[in-house]
């Protein structure tokens, strides 16, 4: 094939190949389709552009597949502040029900089913109780509610609590809510409840926080009866630490506290942030604990609610699964858990709701996403024996009980911050967007020595290519059975090329 001469290559279209060849800016490109026919070096400068691009391509391959596997990374640090939001504090009695409280009528419902009590033994508990035995004629009750019961007959903080203090100044039970849990009765400080501003505190250390002096009234503690699993050996209060959007769930997570001793608890926040799908497992949806018709399985996790509820935590959440289960089984729920279900009865939390729910913990089958952010609470506990020899028989001069009443139920509780900082553990996204687009510029450059303006380069030229063989379809010849008609000898036709705009004359013999 005889080469064509510089006038000739100078006279082709924009959408030749070698005229874009020779201005594109993709490395290479030129040496192949340069002018003159195919040579050794031709070809070995096509076989390093096919690689480099074979290379290129699967850099990028890799580079998107990484950035659909969503990685993600955790990030910790710890932040000085000048102020924190102190943590709610709850407080149960170990002993759930005072035996001063209870009356004929609460064994009649409740003794077989909470205490292990037969028909039989009332009496004899009564007596037990120091309680008069039930009058002749003694009618129960048509109905009884489980919750009154724990909330007349459970332990009062007006009388447990001898001292409270917060930062130095007095406090008292007006400043704690009351709650229900599975322990019975307990009370919360700085619950934030009913619109109430959660206190802060400028300073960290011992006396920058809460301290109680508590009664843990044993003599008010119910015998023990019979060796049954629920059956009580040990005396105190239950302490749970949290903040105060997540429901207290003492009896998994709570921490002793002793009479005859000072417990410290020096408390660290730690923030925590984590990513919603797909690079994490987070929700912030808010939840409906009450029991569906047809739900999608016994134990998925609860449905977003339509109505205003409570912000999404994940005890929240496992206590609404759990109530959900138990209302499934029983047709009733707790009466610590949510929703507006009825109240189980003595005897259904004995024959169904207390084993259904030991049963569901024991297999832990909840499935519970983390919170999008929320706080916890780190804590490390201290004490020392107390009160010593001269406070005892101060505290029994002031209370009006004797010294060996004080050593066995008198405790104290200080809750404080260990410093003014916290910890935050937050997920960040490993590989985005950006990320991505710079590797794959990278690796543009790297391996073909393009960048966006050779994709822009590369279109242009397509586009022309396609218009181009547009004009060459039009131009040709149209085929025709009939009589040919008469031709001029010469003609002369425009042909516009659209890098040129250069007119020709085309001459037919």
């Amino acid at each position: 094939m005889k080469p064509l001469s510089g006038a000739e290559e100078a006279r082709r279209p924009a959408s030749d190949i070698r005229v874009f060849a020779s201005s594109c800016t993709l490395h290479g490109l030129g040496h192949v389709f340069g002018p003159g026919r195919l040579t050794p070096r031709r070809g070995l400068w096509a076989v390093a552009v096919l690689l480099s691009l074979a290379a290129f391509l699967y850099q990028v391959a890799e580079r998107v597949r990484y950035y659909g596997e969503f990685h993600h990374e955790t990030a910790l640090d710890e932040v000085e502040s000048h102020q924190l939001t102190f943590p709610a504090v709850t407080l149960c009695n170990i002993n759930p029900l005072r035996r001063s409280r209870l009356t004929p009528n609460d064994l009649h419902w409740a003794g077989p089913a909470l205490l292990g009590l037969e028909p039989t033994e009332h009496a004899a508990f009564l007596s037990a109780l120091g309680r008069p035995p039930a009058p002749p004629g003694f009618m129960p009750s048509p109905t009884f509610d489980t919750a009154r019961l724990y909330a007349r007959a459970g332990h009062a903080l007006e009388d447990m609590l001898l001292d409270c203090r917060y930062r130095g100044q007095p406090c008292g039970p007006e400043n704690f809510t009351a709650t229900l849990t599975r322990m019975g009765q307990c009370y919360t400080f700085n619950s934030g409840a009913d619109g109430a501003e959660p206190l802060t505190t400028p300073k960290g250390g011992m006396g920058n926080g809460l301290e109680v002096m508590l009664d843990v009234q044993q003599d008010e503690y119910l015998p023990v009866w019979k060796d049954m699993e629920e059956t009580l050996y040990e005396a105190g209060i239950r302490v749970q630490i949290h903040s105060q959007e997540e429901p207290p769930v003492i009896d998994q997570l709570g921490f002793g506290a002793a009479p005859g001793y000072q417990t410290f608890v020096s408390c660290q926040e730690q923030q925590l942030s984590f990513l919603p799908p797909p690079w994490g497992d987070c929700s912030s949806s808010s939840l409906d604990p009450d029991f569906e018709p047809e739900p999608s399985g016994p134990l998925d996790p609860p449905s977003p609610s339509p109505g205003p509820t409570p912000p999404y935590t994940l005890m929240g959440c496992r206590l609404a699964c759990e109530t959900r289960y138990v209302v499934r089984k029983c047709g009733c729920r707790m009466m610590h858990m949510p929703g507006s279900s009825p109240v189980c009865s003595p005897q259904q939390y004995k024959d169904c709701a207390n084993p259904a729910l030991d049963a569901m913990l024991r297999k832990d089958t909840c499935t519970c996403s983390n919170p999008c952010a929320s706080t916890r609470y780190a804590k490390e506990l201290s004490m020392v024996r107390m009160p010593s020899r001269s406070a005892t028989r101060y505290l029994a001069r002031k209370y009006n009980r004797s010294e060996a009443y004080i050593l066995e139920n008198v405790l104290v509780l200080d809750v404080f911050f260990e410093a003014l900082n916290y910890e935050t553990v937050e997920q960040k996204k490993a590989y985005e967007v950006p990320e991505l687009l710079g590797d794959i510029g990278g690796q543009m450059g790297l391996f073909i020595g393009a960048s966006l303006l050779t994709i822009l380069e590369i279109l242009d030229y397509l586009c022309e290519f396609q218009e181009g063989l547009g004009s060459h379809r039009n131009q040709m010849p149209h085929l025709s059975l009939g009589p040919r008609p008469p031709t001029p000898p010469c003609a002369v036709t425009r042909t516009l090329s659209a890098s040129h705009r250069t007119c020709y004359l085309v001459t037919r013999l």
